[in-house]
């Protein structure tokens, strides 16, 4: 099944649980997408998706956080669109493994890694007038 749901949301946190349901709906279309796939993509989406409401509120910002869901007989890719001032992604500094004990001496700066960690690919593309971040999780992983 192929197809694209995009979604147009608040910078709230109230409608993150509804952009978590929508990309586990359409990505649990996917042929071949075990459970905790489609888990990780959840809450890959949801740090994406966090990250760009605080980018709105940190800005004043009051328009809406886009999530496009572009689901393909291969794979799904979500990409999530803010209008924030941006930032650049090569700046962010490096952090233990994500399954390293040392990483609970890092209260935040751990969802860009752990985006990386949860789908196959992760693409943050940043600019002044805004940040896009898309992961992607190829199907019969």
């Amino acid at each position: 099944m192929a197809g694209i749901v995009e979604l147009h949301v608040p910078a709230l946190p109230e409608y993150l649980q509804m952009v978590r349901s929508v990309v586990g709906a359409a990505a649990s279309t996917g042929a071949n997408l075990k459970p905790e796939r489609v888990a990780d993509l959840r809450l890959a989406v949801s740090e994406a998706t966090t990250n760009a409401m605080e980018a709105h509120g940190l800005s004043g910002l009051e328009d809406r956080v886009t999530v496009r869901c572009d689901l393909s007989a291969s794979r799904i890719e979500v990409e999530v669109a803010d209008c924030g001032p941006g930032f650049d992604p090569n700046s962010l500094p490096s952090l233990p493994d994500v399954n390293s004990p040392d990483r609970l001496r890092h209260e935040s700066g751990l969802g860009v890694s752990l985006m990386h960690h949860l789908t196959d690919e992760t693409i943050v593309e940043s600019h002044d007038d805004g940040t896009a971040v898309r992961l992607i999780v190829h199907f019969g992983d």
